[in-house]
Protein backbone atom coordinates (compact mmCIF):
# COMPACT_ATOMS: atom_id res chain seq x y z
CA UNK A 1 0.00 0.00 0.00
CA UNK A 2 2.42 2.49 0.91
CA UNK A 3 4.17 3.93 -2.50
CA UNK A 4 6.56 7.02 -3.36
CA UNK A 5 6.03 7.30 -7.38
CA UNK A 6 8.58 10.09 -9.11
CA UNK A 7 7.67 11.53 -12.37
CA UNK A 8 8.95 14.60 -14.25
CA UNK A 9 12.49 13.52 -15.27
CA UNK A 10 13.71 13.63 -18.76
CA UNK A 11 15.97 15.14 -21.31
CA UNK A 12 16.61 18.57 -20.60
CA UNK A 13 19.41 20.86 -22.11
CA UNK A 14 21.85 22.47 -20.29
CA UNK A 15 20.42 25.58 -18.35
CA UNK A 16 16.99 24.07 -18.59
CA UNK A 17 14.68 23.11 -15.99
CA UNK A 18 12.80 20.14 -14.70
CA UNK A 19 10.27 19.87 -11.83
CA UNK A 20 10.15 16.24 -10.33
CA UNK A 21 6.90 14.77 -7.99
CA UNK A 22 6.92 12.30 -5.79
CA UNK A 23 3.92 11.74 -5.31
CA UNK A 24 2.93 9.51 -1.87
CA UNK A 25 0.30 6.57 -1.21
CA UNK A 26 -0.71 4.77 1.88
CA UNK A 27 0.40 7.38 4.54
CA UNK A 28 0.60 11.47 4.79
CA UNK A 29 3.72 13.13 3.52
CA UNK A 30 3.65 15.86 5.97
CA UNK A 31 4.31 13.65 9.18
CA UNK A 32 7.46 12.43 7.36
CA UNK A 33 10.91 13.85 6.50
CA UNK A 34 11.50 13.30 2.60
CA UNK A 35 14.47 13.40 0.83
CA UNK A 36 15.67 13.76 -2.68
CA UNK A 37 18.75 11.73 -3.78
CA UNK A 38 20.35 11.11 -6.99
CA UNK A 39 23.01 8.48 -8.53
CA UNK A 40 24.96 8.84 -11.42
CA UNK A 41 26.80 5.70 -12.95
CA UNK A 42 29.96 4.62 -10.61
CA UNK A 43 28.95 6.60 -8.03
CA UNK A 44 27.35 6.87 -4.76
CA UNK A 45 23.86 7.90 -3.56
CA UNK A 46 23.80 11.10 -2.32
CA UNK A 47 21.30 13.62 -0.66
CA UNK A 48 19.66 16.51 -3.17
CA UNK A 49 17.30 18.07 -1.46
CA UNK A 50 15.09 16.78 1.96
CA UNK A 51 12.88 18.07 3.72
CA UNK A 52 11.84 17.72 7.74
CA UNK A 53 8.22 17.08 8.78
CA UNK A 54 8.36 18.98 11.84
CA UNK A 55 9.42 22.33 10.89
CA UNK A 56 10.15 22.79 7.32
CA UNK A 57 13.44 22.83 7.84
CA UNK A 58 15.34 22.07 4.17
CA UNK A 59 18.87 21.26 3.62
CA UNK A 60 20.49 21.25 -0.11
CA UNK A 61 23.56 20.10 -1.28
CA UNK A 62 26.25 22.69 -2.07
CA UNK A 63 25.93 21.69 -5.63
CA UNK A 64 22.40 22.98 -5.87
CA UNK A 65 22.30 25.68 -3.70
CA UNK A 66 20.67 28.44 -5.67
CA UNK A 67 19.40 26.29 -8.28
CA UNK A 68 17.42 23.29 -6.41
CA UNK A 69 13.98 24.21 -4.50
CA UNK A 70 11.89 21.50 -2.46
CA UNK A 71 8.63 22.24 -1.88
CA UNK A 72 5.17 20.12 -0.15
CA UNK A 73 1.98 20.28 -1.18
CA UNK A 74 0.21 19.11 1.79
CA UNK A 75 -3.39 18.73 0.09
CA UNK A 76 -2.08 17.01 -2.88
CA UNK A 77 0.25 14.97 -0.98
CA UNK A 78 3.33 15.57 -3.12
CA UNK A 79 6.40 16.70 -2.76
CA UNK A 80 8.43 18.49 -5.91
CA UNK A 81 11.60 19.24 -6.88
CA UNK A 82 12.33 22.24 -8.85
CA UNK A 83 15.62 22.09 -10.78
CA UNK A 84 16.69 25.51 -12.31
CA UNK A 85 19.94 26.00 -14.69
CA UNK A 86 20.59 22.18 -14.88
CA UNK A 87 24.08 20.94 -16.01
CA UNK A 88 24.87 17.89 -17.03
CA UNK A 89 26.61 17.13 -14.35
CA UNK A 90 23.02 16.71 -12.79
CA UNK A 91 22.61 13.81 -15.07
CA UNK A 92 21.77 10.68 -12.48
CA UNK A 93 18.59 8.87 -11.63
CA UNK A 94 16.79 10.81 -8.93
CA UNK A 95 14.45 9.33 -6.00
CA UNK A 96 12.45 10.46 -3.42
CA UNK A 97 12.06 8.24 -0.32
CA UNK A 98 10.80 8.57 3.27
CA UNK A 99 12.45 9.61 6.33
CA UNK A 100 12.83 7.09 9.11
CA UNK A 101 11.98 8.36 12.41
CA UNK A 102 14.57 8.14 14.03
CA UNK A 103 16.03 11.25 14.83
CA UNK A 104 19.30 10.25 12.05
CA UNK A 105 20.81 12.78 9.59
CA UNK A 106 18.22 14.60 8.01
CA UNK A 107 19.60 14.05 4.28
CA UNK A 108 21.92 10.63 3.67
CA UNK A 109 20.08 8.05 2.45
CA UNK A 110 21.15 5.72 5.14
CA UNK A 111 18.49 7.78 7.21
CA UNK A 112 15.44 6.62 4.69
CA UNK A 113 14.05 3.27 4.66
CA UNK A 114 11.38 3.49 1.73
CA UNK A 115 12.36 4.74 -1.31
CA UNK A 116 10.64 4.96 -4.84
CA UNK A 117 11.43 3.46 -8.23
CA UNK A 118 13.19 6.39 -9.52
CA UNK A 119 13.56 9.30 -12.53
CA UNK A 120 16.08 9.48 -15.03
CA UNK A 121 16.48 13.04 -15.75
CA UNK A 122 19.74 13.38 -18.68
CA UNK A 123 21.57 16.59 -19.03
CA UNK A 124 22.83 17.23 -22.39
CA UNK A 125 23.20 19.21 -25.18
Amino acid sequence: QLQLVESGGGLVQPGGSLRLSCTASGFSLNDYAIGWFRQAPGKEREGVSCINSSDGATYYAESVKGRFTISRDNAKNTVYLQMNSLKPEDTAVYYCARKRLQLFKLCVPSSYNYWGQGTQVTVSS
